[in-house]
């Protein structure tokens, strides 16, 4: 296998670098507008930022990575995982799984403000993961994981869960992750790293879990937010107080099982405060995070329910159109029926999250 990125090895691609050491994160919770930043940095600075995958270090997993790593042959174990693994932080049955870097504070932030996170790199940190399904979790609870043993998912957790060890492979069509289906078989799929956890404070000190994302960001888990896309936060506590986590190599729409491929990232990100009175002509009364691509814009909405939560994305989408666009409501509504893909975004943090593509190229001549 390839060489692991340990703190501070490897490509730093920003002057600013935050580690991902117990100190630097938070476990299962989120920063909130109580927090001290680990790292104050300008609006329009970059920061290279370590994230760290929880499978592998959960207590399931028997908090002792370089254990539960060695049954699948793996030698090469990153040090912040060890450390984190063998801290005092806890991470008991109430708290979230991931693991959270940061706060990074942003001079100048105000609340009203939007926070504009443009991800430059994601360099895979190991070459390996993990997909995991745990009991009353995924998109099909009473179902699945499966309680016999097969020869065919041989990666059984306590109580019964099942966690798939996928390894990297990187040929000619890319990089590809890549699991044991058993009779000496493998299943294959094309690498698209990408943080599944982006987020700021909250406007108060109420502890915030990291599992169900809202209008904060958190726990959103779009495919879309690779390397060269870009993410808006409106801004809600005093400094922004940015955090990142949940890092994948790929994930389809909707993360069934529970989770997506497992790894950890090292991202490298431009952290971007635009005022109130320039965002809203830009993006209109922004409430919840908005991403864009080169060839998407992409408003999102978040509810309890599949059905609210779709609804919650199309009204979000009808205000983007008009108020951008000075598109009336219901021309809006008329153009995503024909033009607007709605995604769901995951199915299993709770709150469940749909987003929409709305094609740039569709507006590229509007005036």
């Amino acid at each position: 296998m390839s060489a692991i990125l340990d703190p501070g090895r490897g490509p730093i691609r920003a002057d600013n670098y935050l580690p991902c050491r117990p100190d630097e994160v938070g476990w299962g919770w989120l920063p909130t507008a109580a927090s001290t930043p680990v790292m104050t940095i300008g609006s329009g600075e970059s920061v290279t930022l370590d994230t760290l995958s929880h499978e592998g270090i959960l207590a399931d997993q028997g908090r002792d990575p370089r254990t539960f790593l060695g049954t699948h042959g793996v030698r090469d174990v990153l040090e912040d995982a060890v450390e984190l693994a063998a801290s005092e932080v806890p991470n008991g049955d109430e708290d979230g799984p991931h693991v959270v870097t940061g706060p990074i504070a942003v001079t100048g932030a105000r609340p009203g403000d939007v926070l504009r996170v443009d991800v430059r790199a994601l360099d895979r940190r190991v070459p390996y993961g993990f997909i995991s399904n745990r009991h009353g979790f995924g998109a099909l609870p009473g179902e699945y994981p499966l309680d016999d043993r097969h020869p065919w998912t041989p990666d059984l957790l306590p109580g019964g869960g099942v966690s798939h060890f996928c390894w990297v492979e990187d040929s000619g069509d890319g990089a590809r992750g890549r699991f044991s289906v058993g009779a000496g078989r493998t299943a294959s799929f094309q690498l698209a790293p990408f943080l599944g956890l982006m987020g700021v404070a909250g406007q108060d000190d109420a502890p915030v879990h990291s599992v169900p994302p809202g209008p904060h960001g958190g726990n959103i888990d779009i495919k879309h937010l690779v390397a060269g896309s870009t993410l808006y936060l409106p801004i809600r506590a005093d400094g922004a107080l940015f955090y990142a986590g949940d890092p994948h190599f790929a994930q389809g729409n909707g993360e069934v099982a529970l989770t997506a491929l497992e790894a950890s990232l090292r991202a490298t990100l431009t952290l971007t405060v635009i005022p109130a009175d320039e965002s809203t002509g830009l993006f209109g009364a922004l409430t919840t995070p908005l991403a864009e691509t080169t060839e998407h814009w992409i408003p999102t909405g978040m509810a309890a329910s599949l059905d609210e939560a779709m609804r919650r994305a199309v009204r979000e989408a009808i205000r983007f159109l008009s108020e951008r666009f000075e598109l009336p409501p219901q021309s809006a509504l008329a153009y995503l029926s024909a033009a607007g893909d709605f995604e769901v975004s995951q199915v299993v943090d709770g709150v469940v999250g749909v987003h929409c593509l709305i094609p740039k190229r569709d507006w590229s001549s509007w005036h």
